[in-house]
């Protein structure tokens, strides 16, 4: 059976060709390209089953790459992997704020970056049972399979992280998480964000549920839950 084909957006020729030869080994389909402007346009021709971003590149921007990338119909359910020199908090929450599933520091090591494309392919490759089904809670309506989140019959716009975060919550109230929890629910065991990034998009998503936010409530010392 043909692996996964993988679009490496990546503007130094020897990073690019090191993943390439990495990834490769393990059987993937590899395409390379230097630039963003090129990153999107292929991502839109070829749509891979993921692509594994730089943030600093010439002209259109990684960060700029991934919005594109996630708002467009035809691609946001593309999973996008950050790779990038940046390790600052802030440039991990801007990539998850914007959709990217995973981020990957360099210097990396190439038996890591491959654990993480395998990861997130993994993911998105098994959905667990109960998953799709519709949630309703008040004015708040929670539809997975086609990623809509409705309040009081509005539609409200959410990143992949954030809606995640919200389903994992809404699918049991009452139950508390830690922030450890739910870093590995919405994205997997040892992934790179400090406990903080999810305060952060905590408070992003109550502004962006209104009203609904509410639902969502902090348990001192413990971490998060959704009202009962």
């Amino acid at each position: 059976m043909a692996k996964e084909r993988i679009l490496v957006v990546e503007d130094e020729e020897d990073i690019l060709e090191l993943v390439r030869y990495n990834l490769s080994r393990e059987g993937f389909r590899i395409t390379g390209v230097t630039s963003g402007e090129e990153g999107l346009k292929t991502a839109r021709s070829m749509l891979p089953e993921l692509v594994l971003l730089d943030l600093m590149l010439p002209g259109v921007d990684g960060l700029e790459v991934c919005r594109v990338l996630k708002h467009d119909a035809k691609t946001q359910h593309i999973p996008v992997v950050i790779l990038t020199a940046k390790g600052e908090e802030a440039d991990i929450v801007a990539g998850l704020e914007l959709g990217a599933e995973d981020y990957v520091t360099k210097p990396f090591s190439p038996r890591v970056l491959v654990a993480r494309v395998r990861a997130v392919l993994r993911r998105r490759a098994i959905e667990p049972p109960g998953d799709s089904a519709p949630l309703t809670i008040h004015e708040l309506s929670i539809h997975p399979g086609r990623h809509e989140i409705m309040v009081a019959g509005q539609p409200v716009e959410l990143t992949v992280t954030e809606f995640r975060l919200l389903h994992m919550l809404a699918r049991r109230p009452g139950w508390v998480f830690t922030r450890t929890q739910i870093i590995n629910g919405v994205h997997g065991d040892d992934y790179p964000v400090s406990d903080r990034s999810i305060d952060v998009q905590i408070v992003g998503l109550r502004k962006k549920l209104g009203p609904c936010g509410n639902y969502i409530e902090t348990v001192r010392g413990v971490g998060y839950r959704f009202k009962e």
